[in-house]
């Protein structure tokens, strides 16, 4: 038998619900109906029963680069359109890796300073 993923967890040192509140808007996930403001431990579900998104309260703050991130690919808009949304919702943009031909991506962090990138969607 092989391991199967659970969970993606990611270390927070402000409030876990908070974070999970702005991937579980940017992902279309719900977070947790056990889950609520003030817990140590947030569950941002995938309601296709893969890994969820598990944030977790820890006393240090982040101070490098993560050696792990999620890449997001757009469904049914474009990664200018899915980058503008991010920020929006709080996220902050690093730096644009866009080639001329439209490949590559945009590097981004979390409001607690997780990257995450943005590659083409579906319709550019």
């Amino acid at each position: 038998m092989n391991a199967t993923i659970r969970h993606i967890t990611v270390d927070c040192a402000g409030e876990p619900y908070e974070l999970a509140r702005f991937w579980s808007a940017l992902l279309g996930r719900p977070v947790s109906d056990e889950d609520e403001p003030g817990d140590s431990e947030v569950l941002v579900e995938d309601p296709a029963d893969g890994p969820g998104l598990l944030f977790v309260r820890v006393p240090e703050g982040k101070t490098v680069k993560n050696r792990l991130h999620l890449d997001l690919q757009p469904t049914g808009r474009t990664r200018a359109q899915e980058v503008e949304r991010a920020l929006a919702l709080g996220a902050r943009q690093l730096a644009d890796h866009t080639l001329p031909d439209g490949r590559g991506w945009i590097t981004m962090a979390d409001p607690e300073g997780n990257e995450f990138c943005v590659e083409r969607g579906e319709q550019g």
